[in-house]
């Protein structure tokens, strides 16, 4: 069992060192549109399915109420929690409009929509930045594998180099935190 923990935390950190390796100028540039939706005062509206919903949930929670500072509240909304609004658009309208029909009644052109999607291709996400970019919204998308049709319908997108979803998604949570980290208290 050690062998498997140990293969298993060095394949995470293998992960992550491509990542920097590979991505370290795109985050860059990720923490800059956060930065400048949030100077603007615009909205960061995050989304994603499973653990990717988890981790939407998670990063619009740092950002209204702290991550490693106390300041003011920046302006997030996880459009993963509202059961009601779920299921009525998913019952109503089909599980693909979503997160695409809150786009539609909450965003505004100087906001950022931020997917997590592992696969890119799931179709309440495409749904999602598609009526984003009707809106005029920027995308942010952060993805793994190939990038999937997420990454033709986004403005930056962030492809984690693995095949592997779990190790996906712990990435895409570690940039989130760097990207929370470097503009908090300085907006």
């Amino acid at each position: 069992m050690t062998l498997s923990i140990t293969s298993a935390l060095l394949e995470l950190s293998d992960t992550a060192q491509r990542t920097a390796e590979q991505l370290g100028a795109q985050i860059t540039e990720a923490a800059a549109l956060v930065r400048t939706t949030l100077q603007a005062g615009g909205t960061l509206l995050f989304c994603g399915n499973g653990g990717s919903a988890a981790d939407a949930q998670h990063m619009a929670t740092e950002y209204v109420v702290r991550y490693m500072k106390n300041r003011r509240a920046y302006a997030a909304i996880a459009l993963t929690t509202d059961t009601s609004l779920l299921t009525a658009a998913g019952n109503d309208l089909g599980f693909d409009h979503i997160f695409s029909r809150q786009v539609e009644a909450l965003g505004k052109p100087q906001d950022l929509l931020i997917i997590h999607s592992t696969s890119g291709n799931s179709g309440n996400v495409l749904e999602a930045a598609k009526a984003a970019s009707r809106i005029g919204m920027k995308v942010l998308s952060l993805t793994a594998k190939d990038g999937g049709q997420l990454k033709n319908l986004s403005d930056l997108t962030l492809i984690v180099p693995t095949d592997r979803t779990d190790r996906a998604q712990e990435v895409h949570l570690c940039i989130q935190h760097l990207i929370c980290e470097s503009i908090e208290g300085h907006i």
